[in-house]
């Protein structure tokens, strides 16, 4: 595969890792870059404060547009090929090509490449989300009991169902094989920031410490949190108070009313798929699926990614 060209949120994702205090080959691993390619970007492109990402896009920019011998190609093929490695949807890519002003291609036509290489023995197909078709699930009467001190999802304010602000919660779980290890999900409503954490049993003690874990690091940022009834939420009023937040309850079957977290949970079906065991599942596998989850321009963002929208926020107070 052929190199190309960084781009700015490339560029961004590499100033992050480096403060976080990753070396150069983890970089390239985490971005599936060649360790020279960052190795050499970090040389070349910082300024006296540093590597910084606004002003090395800027000199790597001014850097091509110097250079009258040679031309950025016109069918961006290696960069959809990298991004799909990296899990991007083609719908994603699109909308980041037309959002950056890079030379465009639609999302149809990516995915007919996709399948173009499949026939000729590729693997661009396996990094679809979607795999096989899917099954309705049919809701089941609830027979775990009723959790104490449920507050209704209708008490909760409307700034929160019109995505008003920043720190409004979503969470869930997901289930591994043998219904005991599970991964608490939580998603910020309006940016779509993601969190993810590994229970052992999933039992209300372990989810609500994970969750609070998970969450007072941005306590700043959290006003509401939302699940479904399940009992491994049953120790909600610890959560709401050691967070300072409110917590509410869905209704049952209900899952529209948490669509955002049921959408990051088919996504990370993609990384944990259904019927694998968790066991194997380590701190630096969360860490990638988060990450990668983060990373990934949104279409309900305008093709900023998750980690662009909340962090700016962040930044701001």
């Amino acid at each position: 595969m052929r190199y190309t060209h960084l781009t700015q949120d490339e560029r961004y994702q590499i100033y992050i890792l480096k403060k976080a205090g990753h070396d150069s080959s983890n970089i390239a691993k985490l971005m599936k870059r060649h360790k020279s390619t960052i190795s050499r970007e970090l040389r070349r492109n910082r300024g006296e404060r540093g590597y910084r990402p606004a002003q090395a896009h800027q000199q790597a920019v001014a850097r091509r547009c110097n250079d009258n011998g040679k031309r950025i190609s016109k069918h961006p093929w290696d960069f959809v090929d990298i991004k799909l490695g990296q899990l991007w949807s083609p719908e994603q890519i699109c909308g980041y090509l037309k959002a950056s002003g890079m030379p465009n291609v639609s999302h149809e036509r990516i995915y007919q490449h996709i399948y173009a290489d499949k026939r000729a023995g590729g693997t661009l197909h396996k990094s679809l989300r979607c795999q096989k078709q899917r099954k309705k699930r049919y809701g089941q009467r609830e027979r775990r009991g009723v959790i104490v001190d449920q507050v209704s999802i209708d008490l909760r304010p409307d700034v929160v169902d019109q995505r008003g602000r920043y720190g409004d919660w979503e969470a869930d779980l997901v289930i591994g094989a043998g219904q005991q290890q599970a991964l608490v999900t939580l998603n910020e409503r309006k940016s779509r920031y993601s969190l993810i954490g590994k229970v052992d049993r999933k039992t209300a003690q372990e989810v609500a410490d994970t969750m609070i874990a998970l969450l007072t690091p941005l306590a700043d940022c959290v006003h509401t949190v939302t699940s479904d009834n399940g009992k491994e939420f049953s120790q909600h009023a610890r959560i709401a108070k050691d967070l300072d937040a409110q917590f509410f309850f869905a209704y049952p079957y209900c899952s529209w009313e948490r669509g955002a977290n049921e959408n990051m949970n088919g996504l990370i079906r993609q990384f944990f798929p259904k019927k694998m065991s968790f066991d194997g599942i380590t701190a630096s596998d969360i860490a990638l699926a988060t990450y990668s989850l983060n990373h990934r321009p949104r279409k309900c963002l305008g093709f900023k990614t998750p980690h662009q929208v909340f962090m700016s926020q962040l930044q701001s107070h």
